[in-house]
C-alpha cells in the first residue's frame, strides 16, 4: 500500500489525514498477522499509531457485540418503564386535584 496525496495526483507524498476506510484496511492487515513493523514502514505510519487504531477497533467491536438489537425482553422492559412513567404522572395529577378539593361537612 503506497501513500497517496490528498488530491490523488501521481506524486506520492505522506498522507496527513487518513480516512476511516484506509485505517480499517491497515488494522485488518495487522489483525491477519502482518508484522506491525513491516506494516508501519510500508504505509509510513508509526507503529504506535497503528496499534492505537487497532485498540480502538477492538473496543468498537466489543461495544457492538454488547448491543441487543431486537431483544424482546428489552422491548418489554422499555414498554413497562413507559407505562410506569404514565401512571406516575397520573397519580401526581390526581394528588394535586384532590388537594384542591374541599370537603364540607354535611354536604353529602
Amino acid at each position: 500500500m503506497r501513500t497517496e496525496t490528498m488530491n490523488n495526483t501521481s506524486n506520492p507524498e505522506l498522507v496527513k489525514r487518513w480516512s476511516a476506510r484506509r485505517k480499517m484496511e491497515v488494522v485488518l492487515r495487522h489483525l491477519r498477522g502482518e508484522s506491525l513493523d513491516a506494516l508501519s514502514r510500508e504505509v509510513g505510519v508509526p507503529a504506535s499509531q497503528i496499534e492505537g487504531w487497532h485498540q480502538r477497533a477492538l473496543y468498537g467491536i466489543t461495544e457492538v457485540m454488547k448491543e441487543r438489537v431486537g431483544d424482546p425482553l428489552q422491548e418489554e422492559l422499555d414498554a413497562a418503564k413507559k407505562r410506569v412513567g404514565e401512571l406516575s404522572m397520573e397519580i401526581e395529577l390526581l394528588k394535586k386535584k384532590s388537594a384542591k378539593t374541599v370537603f364540607l361537612p354535611g354536604r353529602w
